[in-house]
């Protein structure tokens, strides 16, 4: 559309809107009649900025470019969630729906001029390098992230797998420093599991996938059968974990709470926003105590699930102030490879509280604080491959029997286990809950 045709057709609004409020129309309100003069009155400033820039800008800019964003700046407008998508930025939206893509492993958001962390994802590039939830990126390689969009730093971030960049870290309470990290190839694993000592089990759940819930009780068997009898009591980790497919939150949920209710509802303008997920009664716990950990990395639907079990009494939530993201999004196709993310609900827990800027607060709250006096590691903490006994040593593989590579491997596996709960046990939220547990098991019986 050229800017002449533009104008004409705004003026022939203009027009019609003369004609449509002089006409007797009975069925037409004296506040339809305000709302339709002060639409066209803010569609005549937005005609004169654009003939403005048309006339005046510096550089000569397209029809297309401006409408492209005027609509983005229109939609990034509404709240930090909603936006405008590119056709390059659409497909990078799907790349990362898909579990799998090249980059550093972080969840992120817009906070000012910068780039907020919300966690780190496990066992990825991010994750290893120490990147921390409320983390802020200032820089990515030599580009400042200042009037950067959201969709510019996840660009610059991803990149092809081996390859290196450096981001620019604020962190509370300390100096900018720069992080060196190389890119990988992410794949989420969603759950994991280990027996922290006997009857106490831990199950990790870095983010929420529709298979999530099934990977949660296969995990759950496994530690039965390692602790040759049921669980007494299980410690939920959802801290730094960003959310997810709200499907899978439910699912997780259900496998807990043994009572008809709801799990969550989210509430919207429209009827189709307004959605009851209930309850389906079945406990694959029996009953037994369970702490939910969260901290301010666990966003959406870690939040759903917190606050469901909390709301039925089925958990006790130790931990801080969850981030506080309980809104839905809804992505619409447009043409020619465009989209939509708009922000269309709210979530709210069963008994009714918004997440949304509110987040979840703990029935114990616990600061984040070390058990050791050397700086905290993460849960792998700072073990190599080449630490563990029974790791392949860089000789050709090809030398040594399938046999022999597998009991390596196993090993391996078993040698890394050990070493993860080890760190575990050191962690002052897992070993705070790990006491409360032994509490309410005594006090069970």
């Amino acid at each position: 559309m050229t800017f002449f045709n533009f104008f004409k057709h705004s003026l022939f609004l203009v027009s019609f809107y003369a004609f449509f409020i002089t006409a007797p129309v009975h069925a037409q309100t004296n506040d339809e009649k305000q709302r339709l003069e002060a639409f066209f009155q803010d569609l005549e400033s937005f005609t004169k900025v654009f003939s403005n820039i048309k006339q005046l800008y510096v550089d000569e800019v397209t029809n297309k470019e401006l409408f492209e964003d005027a609509i983005k700046g229109m939609v990034t407008g509404l709240d930090p969630h909603s936006n405008y998508l590119k056709p390059k930025e659409q497909k990078v939206l799907i790349e990362s729906a898909s579990g799998k893509f090249g980059g550093l492993g972080i969840v992120i958001d817009m906070k000012d001029d910068a780039i907020q962390v919300i966690s780190p994802i496990d066992d990825t590039p991010a994750y290893r390098a120490g990147i921390q939830a409320g983390d802020l990126i200032v820089k990515i390689g030599d580009k400042p992230v200042r009037d950067m969009t959201l969709e510019d730093g996840v660009e610059l971030m991803r990149g092809k797998p081996g390859t290196d960049i450096q981001i620019t870290i604020v962190r509370k309470d300390k100096k900018p420093f720069v992080v060196d990290i190389t890119r990988e190839i992410i794949t989420i694993t969603s759950v994991k599991g280990y027996l922290l000592e006997k009857d106490i089990g831990y199950i990790r759940i870095s983010s929420f996938q529709n298979p999530s819930a099934n990977l949660l009780k296969a995990t759950l068997d496994d530690l039965v059968e390692e602790n040759d009898g049921y669980l007494e009591s299980l410690v939920l980790d959802l801290r730094n974990n960003p959310g997810g497919v709200l499907e899978g939150a439910v699912d997780i949920a259900n496998l807990f709470i043994d009572k008809k209710g709801l799990v969550v509802y989210t509430e919207g303008r429209i009827p189709s926003s307004n959605l009851k997920f209930k309850t389906e009664p079945g406990d694959v716990m029996l009953g037994s105590p369970i702490v939910v950990l969260i901290n301010e990395g666990s966003a959406s639907a870690s939040e759903i699930v917190a606050g469901a079990l909390q709301d039925h009494k089925r958990a006790i939530v130790m931990g801080s102030t969850s981030f506080g993201k309980g809104s839905v999004q809804t992505i619409i196709e447009l043409d020619e490879g465009y989209g939509l993310k708009v922000t269309t609900a709210r979530y709210y827990t069963p008994n009714g509280r918004s997440i949304q800027a509110k987040g979840i607060v703990p029935d114990i709250e616990l600061k984040n604080i070390s058990l050791e006096k050397e700086k905290e590691k993460s849960v792998l903490g700072d073990t190599k491959e080449s630490d563990l006994n029974g790791h392949l040593e860089v000789e050709d593989p090809s030398k040594l029997s399938a046999e022999e590579i597998i009991t390596a491997q196993e090993d391996k596996k078993s040698e890394v286990a050990k070493q993860v709960i080890k760190n575990l046990k050191k962690d002052y939220f897992v070993h705070e809950a790990t006491n409360l547990l032994k509490a309410l098991t005594i006090l069970g019986k």
